[in-house]
């Protein structure tokens, strides 16, 4: 197959490039607007990576495979899209390209509006795309699991039957978003159920929980294809900030009371899902949604499995709640299901201290790179 990446320079977009591209032709695709925002607001990852095109070329000198190639282009450019589709004719397209930081949809009006814009024309842009040049190519969507929020009944894969007043109908699940962020995605996901239908297209919209983790056989094969390590409060997800804190000997710090329940993956299980959903993909005319995610866990039940982990290596660290930035739930209740991808194959990798007790060193040898400042909250949901 030929496949696109779109957002190929990121911290799931590249290990997905090289994990695809030893079956299919790849090409990946970037603007690299976020190290834009990074820049813009002092975070840096754990280490730096060398340019995308600097590991597509290490890649290509190195794969027994088949060779990535790389293009320069904005989802935002629909002159850019139009020509790069028809110019390729993809099999299938993988759309990472968004804005992906829900704190960072938070800090004011210009970064809502850009976060809703880039994201959801952006998205719309690739669906006109594909409809004039290769309306048969399958399209991997990341949606994301805080689309549907905390309500309290259990949450189905993107769907829902109901009966209202003696009558039955199945109709997309409601959503309650816990920031702007996720509201670009929910925006995203009643465009694409819309335009699937009008357009015969097929999309598969991927509803992803929070991924941990930096190693795949890939990233492994020379020191320069690695992928990011976000611990800062903007980028990086709460177990990598769990994990750096305890790499620096600090108190992990719980937003609030902690309760509040999350799903979670590895990332080899998302390049896992992502070849899964390829190799059954949705029909024409449809939108097929699946929530992709392994476990789930309470922020105060991760942060006691970061600290027993630490323990066993002589790091001994508290817990420490401090007032919640965030505005959420904090006492919820919470069951959602992933049956799809169990039912097509998917053989998840559990979380453990074996785990927690590798990454943890693995920040170790670069503390020296670490802006602890950045760790901390600064951004307000609510004031």
């Amino acid at each position: 197959m030929k496949i696109i990446i779109f957002g190929g320079d990121g911290y799931l977009g590249w290990p997905t490039a090289m994990r695809l591209a030893k079956k299919h032709r790849v090409f990946v695709v970037d603007n690299f607007c976020k190290k834009k925002i990074e820049i813009e607001n002092q975070v840096t990852p754990l280490f730096q990576q060398v340019s995308l095109q600097e590991r597509v070329d290490i890649w290509n000198k190195i794969s027994k495979k088949n060779k990535i190639h790389f293009e320069y282009g904005d989802l935002l450019n629909h002159r850019f899209i139009y020509d790069f589709l028809k110019k390729i004719k993809p099999n299938a397209i993988v759309h990472y390209a968004e804005q992906p930081s829900a704190p960072y949809s938070m800090i004011g009006r210009e970064q809502a509006v850009f976060t809703q814009h880039n994201n959801i024309i952006g998205t719309l842009n690739l669906l006109f795309g594909v409809k004039k040049h290769c309306p048969n190519a399958h399209i991997l969507k990341l949606g994301t699991m805080g689309e549907y929020g905390t309500p309290n009944i259990d949450i189905e894969e993107g769907y829902l039957k109901i009966k209202h007043k003696n009558r039955y109908d199945i109709l997309p699940y409601p959503k309650s978003p816990h920031s702007i962020y996720h509201l670009s995605k929910c925006h995203d996901s009643a465009n694409i159920i819309y335009l699937c239908k009008i357009w015969d297209l097929k999309v598969t919209d991927l509803n992803q929980g929070v991924v941990y983790g930096v190693k795949t056989p890939e990233t492994e094969l020379h020191k320069k294809l690695n992928t990011s390590f976000h611990y800062d409060h903007i980028f990086g997800t709460i177990l990598n900030r769990f994990i750096t804190l305890a790499a620096l000997n600090k108190p992990l710090l719980i937003y609030g009371k902690g309760e509040q329940k999350r799903t979670f993956l590895n990332i080899n299980d998302t390049l896992q899902c992502i070849e899964l959903a390829l190799k059954n993909p949705a029909k024409k005319g449809y939108c097929k949604i699946r929530n992709q995610y392994t476990e789930i866990f309470s922020l105060i039940n991760l942060a006691n499995q970061v600290r027993d982990a630490a323990k066993k290596i002589n790091i001994n660290i508290k817990i420490k709640k401090i007032k919640n930035p965030r505005f959420e739930l904090e006492n919820h209740y919470y069951n959602p299901t992933n049956k799809s991808f169990s039912k097509i194959g998917l053989k998840p990798l559990k979380l453990n201290s074996n785990f927690i007790i590798e990454s943890i060193k693995y920040v170790q040898n670069n503390l020296k790179s670490i802006n602890e400042k950045t760790i901390y909250p600064n951004i307000k949901w609510k004031i």
